[in-house]
């Protein structure tokens, strides 16, 4: 039955009304995001203060340790990227477990919007409550160990690359587990080892611990934060790690795309 003079036309011979086309990428993206920072905006922040003061913390313990140079400069970086670490991947991870074990995967589901734009946008929301976590982390650092701060902006590009790999890698672990409990295990192993392998000095772990720390997500946001304290940065060197943050980033961020389709369809 069609409406003269209206834009509503009812179906004919009982056929099933069209589905509205997918949101496009960057549109939907947005829209998740904005969500994801509204719904975490109250329940995430007593967490981020958990997390700066943790990374405070752990570098008022190791100034007893450690006195100045290269070590000053890697706890420096370890701490404010463990910042990152707790909020990107360790919550994101409990977040997606979550998620997935309560059926609200199921509701996204029935969305037009397409997987990327709920991994990307839920990571993009995370990883922003790190920002001033991270700046108050590394300020304090430098002046405990009366680092330069000349160079701390490139935080601006270290904060979003780290955050993108560790997301990354938080989402997938969680949306992988096949139990809630497993997911929140698996992101807390996960900020525990950005925590002893990002933190602690790299001449200072064994041989098979440094290749371990060679494959966190984190080590090259934190090698390239450490640089950036001499007094003449070696910005190829810097650039490098960057460019290698930027290239796991994608490659965590494709995989936890599959990874939602995968727990999606299931």
């Amino acid at each position: 039955m069609t409406r003269t003079g209206s834009a509503v036309t009812a179906p004919q011979d009982g056929g099933a009304a069209p589905l509205a086309p997918r949101a496009r990428l960057l549109p939907a993206l947005a829209a998740v995001y904005r969500a994801q920072l509204s719904r975490a905006r109250v329940a995430r922040i007593p967490l981020l203060f958990v997390a700066t003061f943790q990374s405070v913390g752990i570098m008022v313990l190791m100034r007893g340790v450690v006195d100045g140079g290269a070590e000053a400069r890697a706890v420096v970086a370890g701490a404010s990227v463990l910042v990152v670490a707790f909020v990107a991947l360790n919550l994101l991870a409990q977040y997606f477990g979550q998620l997935r074990a309560g059926g609200g995967l199921d509701h996204y589901a029935t969305l037009p919007v397409p997987p990327a734009a709920v991994v990307l946008g839920a990571a993009g929301a995370y990883a922003s409550f790190t920002v001033p976590g991270t700046l108050v982390t590394a300020v304090a650092g430098s002046v405990l160990f009366q680092l330069p701060m000349t160079h701390l902006w490139v935080l601006a590009a270290v904060i979003p690359l780290s955050g993108a790999a560790l997301a990354g890698l938080g989402a997938a672990l969680g949306l992988l587990a096949p139990r809630q409990e497993l997911a929140t295990l698996l992101g807390q192993l996960g900020m525990s080892a950005a925590l002893l392998l990002g933190v602690l000095p790299a001449d200072r772990l064994p041989g098979p611990v440094g290749y371990a720390r060679d494959l966190l997500p984190s080590t090259y946001g934190v090698e390239a934060l450490a640089r950036t304290f001499d007094n003449r940065p070696h910005w190829p060197a810097v650039g490098l790690d960057l460019a290698v943050c930027a290239a796991v980033g994608v490659v965590s961020l494709t995989v936890a795309t599959w990874a939602y389709r995968r727990a999606a369809v299931r």
